[in-house]
């Protein structure tokens, strides 16, 4: 059975119509030939999620999200690691609400499970023209 877990960890729980999020998560693995096993994404602070970026990546910044695939034979799993700090902050710098920030960076994190890339500038170009193509179809849901 499909799973998508939805923590916050020391930080306000942001995640909003979960039955709705699940079922867009799930038709965005459905468009890319797959399903979701067992997705479970975790709010933090951006202190929390800093230890994870240098302790597993090397990187020593901030991020807004950290994607750890799990294997599976039942279709994509995985850890989506997202900081509620860059969440807020990115809503301001870009003007749009909290919401619309986190969904798209749930979505983002799903896109790197199924095997997008973002390192290339093309690449980047890309998965925010799927991003922003999920979040119009999540208005549909």
């Amino acid at each position: 059975m499909p799973t998508i877990a939805f923590k916050a960890e020391e930080v306000p729980n942001a995640f909003r119509d979960r039955a709705t999020m699940k079922r867009w998560l799930q038709r965005v693995a459905q468009d890319h030939g797959t399903r979701i096993d067992l997705v479970c994404y975790v709010l933090m602070s951006d202190k929390a999620l800093l230890h994870y970026n240098r302790t597993f990546l090397q990187h020593d910044e901030f991020t807004d999200v950290i994607t750890f695939p799990v294997e599976s034979n039942n279709g994509v799993a995985g850890d989506i690691l997202i900081s509620y700090d860059r969440i807020r902050e990115n809503a301001a710098t870009f003007g749009v609400s909290a919401q619309l920030e986190l969904r798209r960076v749930m979505v983002h994190g799903l896109l790197h499970l199924l095997g997008h890339k973002d390192k290339t500038k093309a690449q980047r170009a890309t998965m925010r023209q799927l991003e922003d193509r999920y979040l119009a179809k999540l208005g549909r849901s």
